[in-house]
């Protein structure tokens, strides 16, 4: 039988996700081998070294600069508060003092006899890092961080924007055509995982972050309003450390597009369910897709790892990823071996497919869809 392996967005209701979180700088793991965490727990700690203030001794004291280590009125090491005195020197025959404050509160690094430079070290800058999903610590990273193993549902997108968020799921529309209007949402959906349809205007973009949503999951998303939120043009589709007040995935691509029923009826078998949900996405080398992970307890989430390779073969279900069937959700019917010549004249492997909303066959290039895992 022909087969082939493709890109694929995972929909599937049991898998094994692995996490690894991992420090900037080494630091202290808080977490032991097969401990239960949560999203919020902190599985590592560490503390970036803080900025350094540069004051220019010499300058400010008229001094020579081999002179401005002996000006110093605290040692080096020791820490200062801002607007505290860190130098001084007399001049005009020792009738006028100068004094030098601290810009910062920081500990005096160094003074240089070569520049006359004062160094002045800032507080570090704690940094925490969190479990992201409810699961099981499957291994620890010696001073840099854990992995996290966690079952159960588990749904990929096709972009998002925003950091990691999690909380319970809420189904906000009728079904996966409808759009996500402002009216849908209400009070009682802050912190949750909002799930609507077809797509999503700005004016409920701005509604959740009032309401303190956690994240929105829609099929579609119109490139405007993209810009809208973010400010500026995206360029290079690295993304998830946009502070946004929220996080922004999307199931299916841009433009108003219902949401897939696989991954409808998945997310509303789960409505209540706790998720967590990363926007992160990159397209270039290291593919990173944003994702919804619904933990679950016991053998009831457990399945196959979730970056298992997909294969494509007859029967297997895809989404069409470029016009001009952008979007449309198809079963593979055949595999036809040789090559097909397209407009462009290019010759290329093809799929033929048939669409689930209407049953019409097509004969798409292999590389213009992506496999859907059941």
């Amino acid at each position: 039988m022909p087969h082939a392996y493709t890109p694929g967005l995972r929909v599937t209701a049991r898998a094994t996700v692995r996490r690894e979180r991992r420090l900037p700088l080494r630091g202290a793991v808080l977490v032991v081998p097969g401990e239960r965490v949560e999203p919020h727990t902190v599985v590592a700690r560490c503390e970036l070294p803080g900025d350094v203030q540069a004051v220019n001794l010499a300058a400010r004291l008229a001094l020579d600069p081999a002179r401005a280590p002996s000006a110093l009125v605290r040692p080096v090491g020791s820490v200062v508060r801002k607007g505290e005195p860190v130098a001084r020197a007399r001049g005009l025959f020792g009738l006028v003092t100068t004094v030098v404050e601290a810009p910062a509160d920081g500990v005096v690094e160094s003074v240089s006899p070569v520049t006359g430079q004062l160094l002045l070290r800032e507080a570090p800058l704690p940094v925490e890092v969190r479990a992201y999903v409810r699961g099981t610590v499957a291994e620890v990273l010696p001073e840099e961080g854990a992995v996290i193993e966690a079952r159960g549902a588990f749904l990929q997108g096709i972009f998002g924007v925003g950091g990691e968020a999690w909380g319970p799921i809420a189904v906000a529309t009728a079904g996966p055509a409808e759009p996500l209007t402002p009216d849908r949402l209400r009070p009682e959906h802050r912190g949750a995982v909002v799930v609507g349809g077809s797509h999503v205007p700005y004016a409920t973009l701005e509604r959740a972050r009032a309401l303190g949503v956690a994240a929105i999951v829609v099929g579609g998303l119109d490139d405007l309003v993209l810009r809208r939120l973010l400010g500026r043009d995206l360029g290079v589709a690295i993304t998830g450390e946009e502070d946004l007040g929220l996080t922004l995935v999307i199931t299916e691509g841009f433009g108003r597009i219902p949401m897939a029923q696989r991954a409808w009826d998945l997310l509303g078998a789960h409505a209540g369910a706790a998720a967590s949900v990363s926007g992160a996405t990159q397209i270039r080398a290291g593919v990173v897709r944003p994702e919804i992970i619904v933990p679950l307890d016991g053998d009831e989430g457990a399945g196959p790892p979730a970056e298992a390779e997909v294969g494509l073969a007859v029967g297997a279900q895809v989404r069409v990823i470029r016009a001009p069937h952008f979007g449309r959700i198809a079963e593979v019917v055949a595999m036809p071996p040789e090559l097909h010549v397209l407009d462009t004249e290019a010759l290329v492997r093809v799929l033929v497919v048939r669409f689930a909303d209407d049953g019409a066959e097509a004969t798409v290039p292999r590389a213009n869809v992506e496999r859907i895992a059941r």
